[in-house]
């Protein structure tokens, strides 16, 4: 190691040791040993010089020293005393006898008083401006590193919020490719079904193709919904609506593509008028009763129930068929995103039409919960403020 780095260790030790030591019996250590100090220095200094006298000299020099290493003015005031009494009875003719009539002596200890007063406010305000500089770095140095991670936490931000505005672009530019040829094959489909020139075997092919087409088409149209929405760039037109009516026009949209399903409407026996955008409510109701045709398992009568609790309008959407995963339940419930893969292909597009849901009831000011039904078979619940909600 070189000396320096010895310097610089030793230096670390005695700080370390220093402030190690409370501060009553370092501060009384100091003074004691400046002060023998001075006295074995100018017991030296008067058996070489005889009768010239530089003690007081040494002693302000002690006194100077415990200003600077201890704390508060106590001590060098004390020291001060010490110093101008050893200076009478130690160094002053005749030795060993203490006399306050001595040529010089009042002097000397109003002037070893008056000097300690001094320094001892100087080294206070030298000892606070230190600290203050100390506090001030520290500051300096917490606001610096705040600074630099508000800078990484907004580059995060901004680098997030660009992947997904390139990913909306993509999932729009996506969506707006591929609804214009499903829908003609959806078109070409119903024409070649409606001519009654096919056989039995290709007219299945040609339902399942027209099926699968219109699935497609809504998965296209839900995708959109939600990039929308997300985005921020579809603002809502709310009017006054009557639920029954939206709900209605949702059960005939449903049984037109489903005509084999049962859906059972129950409503309150106040009709429910409330502030919505009612084709995406609609399309809300639609995306739960599809997802209750396609995913249950089950062909037992679907129920969508209407009814008003204080001042929220709540629609139940319930099925009859194995209810839903606690994970997809929990997450529903968390308001987590639900575009991720599920477990199967019975599953497949649930996610997105409930991303869907969420997304248009968030923006409605209103609530979206799931859960299994105690008799069995899950339930899809959504709320909507009955009055414009105050922001």
């Amino acid at each position: 190691m070189t000396p320096s780095h010895w310097y610089s260790r030793f230096c670390h030790a005695v700080s370390r040791l220093y402030h190690r030591v409370p501060v009553l019996p370092r501060d009384c250590g100091f003074t004691v040993l400046l002060l023998c100090a001075a006295y074995l220095l100018s017991s030296i200094l008067i058996s070489h010089t005889g009768g010239e006298n530089n003690s007081a000299l040494v002693f302000v020099l002690a006194v100077v020293l415990i200003s600077l290493l201890t704390t508060g003015y106590f001590y060098g005031i004390v020291a001060s005393i010490v110093g101008t009494f050893c200076i009478n009875v130690y160094f002053m003719v005749p030795y060993a006898s203490f006399s306050l009539s001595r040529a010089g002596y009042p002097v000397t200890m109003l002037s070893m008083l008056a000097i300690s007063c001094v320094v001892c406010t100087l080294t206070a305000r030298v000892k606070r401006q230190a600290s203050e500089a100390i506090r001030r770095e520290r500051n300096a140095k917490s606001l610096y590193e705040q600074n630099e991670r508000l800078n990484a936490e907004k580059t995060a931000i901004q680098l997030e919020s660009a992947r997904e505005t390139i990913r909306g672009n993509i999932l729009r530019a996506v969506s707006h490719d591929l609804r214009t040829p499903l829908t003609a094959i959806s078109g070409a489909a119903s024409v070649l079904l409606s001519s009654g020139e096919i056989n039995p075997k290709n007219t299945c092919l040609l339902q399942d193709i027209k099926a699968d087409a219109d699935t497609l088409i809504v998965m296209v149209e839900n995708l959109l919904s939600i990039t929308r929405i997300q985005d921020g760039k579809t603002s809502l037109k709310k009017r006054e609506e009557m639920l029954e009516e939206v709900a209605g026009d949702a059960i005939l949209a449903t049984r037109r593509r489903f005509p084999d399903f049962e859906i059972r409407l129950e409503m309150s026996e106040d009709l429910l008028f409330l502030p919505m955008e009612p084709l995406l409510i609609k399309q809300v109701i639609v995306n739960l009763l599809e997802n209750a045709i396609r995913h249950s398992g089950s062909t037992a009568p679907i129920t969508l129930r209407l009814s008003q609790q204080d001042n929220w309008a709540i629609v139940d959407v319930r099925d009859q068929g194995r209810g839903l995963d606690a994970a997809l339940c929990k997450s529903i419930q968390e308001g987590k995103p639900l575009t991720q893969d599920l477990s199967d292909d019975s599953t497949r597009g649930m996610g997105i039409g409930l991303s869907v849901c969420q997304s248009i009831i968030k923006a409605h000011d209103g609530f979206f919960a799931a859960g299994n039904s105690p008799e069995g078979g899950a339930v899809f619940r959504f709320g909507l403020p009955m009055g414009e909600s105050e922001s």
